[in-house]
């Protein structure tokens, strides 16, 4: 088996064990908090989503409007509770701002979260991937618009996420960067379409938009998936615009099933609570 193919292997590998331990960890030790569910039907990836909503208790209190944080794998057997509760804890301590969770449910997760790719193993981890345009069009054109009509939003809105999810995290921000004011990535799987997003930066980097932008990202000790996210790292070192924020965070004593919930608090804390 040649070099390249065995890293790939056991990349794959990870990210079917990081889902299973996600979801295994979910069940086993976090509380589901109170929060609202519904569902959207949705034109873009053409299939109803179900979509989990915790607010703060200041917005059952007061009057004001509130910023949002949007979260891919956010189904209350996935990332939702453990995202939902440490933000409750943040937020009680008055270490953030109060925030909206708003998690959506996985239906085609490989499909959702990845872009086109060339590579003939990438296609091979699910029966249909490369969907993320239309589910960044599902967001931005349907379930943003949703939710404002529901709660009281401001326009300042971000998203999280890790492994495949973090991939679909450092896309939008290269992509459709003004979608999001923050943007949260840990682990992310750039080693998908050979690099593509990592290679390409510098070119998307170039085009960035003139509003304020925060990104914070982190990589484990998982070998095959280090290089590419610190290599991420040197662009931005070289080519990121004034505009965009960020800050990387190595992360050598974790795994790619631990990254997620030993980085968040951190995490959360740089982009919302404004640490340079």
């Amino acid at each position: 088996m040649k070099k390249d193919t065995m890293t790939k292997a056991f990349l794959i590998c990870s990210l079917a064990l990081a889902t299973l331990n996600s979801a295994a960890t979910a069940q086993s030790i976090d509380s589901i908090p109170d929060h609202n569910t519904f569902t959207i039907s949705s034109t873009y990836v053409n299939e109803p989503r179900v979509i989990n909503v915790r607010v703060p208790p200041s917005y059952i209190t007061g009057s004001d409007s509130l910023p949002v944080l949007y979260m891919p794998d956010g189904g209350v057997n996935e990332d939702f509770p453990h995202i939902a509760n440490t933000l409750a804890e943040l937020i009680s301590s008055k270490r953030i701002p109060p925030i909206i969770l708003v998690g959506i449910d996985n239906t085609e997760r490989r499909r959702d979260l990845t872009g086109p790719t060339n590579n003939a193993e990438d296609k091979e981890i699910a029966p249909v991937v490369g969907g993320s345009a239309d589910f960044r069009d599902f967001i931005e054109k349907e379930l943003v618009a949703e939710i404002d009509g529901i709660y009281r939003t401001t326009d300042k809105r971000g998203i999280i996420g890790e492994s495949l999810a973090g991939l679909f995290v450092v896309e939008t921000l290269l992509l459709r960067p003004e979608l999001f004011d923050f943007y949260i990535a840990m682990d992310p799987s750039l080693w998908w379409n050979d690099m593509d997003m990592v290679k390409t930066a510098p070119e998307y980097l170039a085009k960035f938009p003139a509003k304020p932008i925060r990104f914070w990202f982190a990589g484990s000790s998982v070998q095959e998936e280090t290089p590419f996210i610190s290599n991420l790292s040197g662009a931005l070192e070289l080519t990121a615009p004034k505009t965009l924020v960020w800050q990387y965070s190595d992360e050598p004593n974790e795994t790619h099933a631990t990254i997620f919930r030993a980085t968040k608090e951190k995490a959360l804390v740089w982009v919302l609570g404004g640490e340079k």
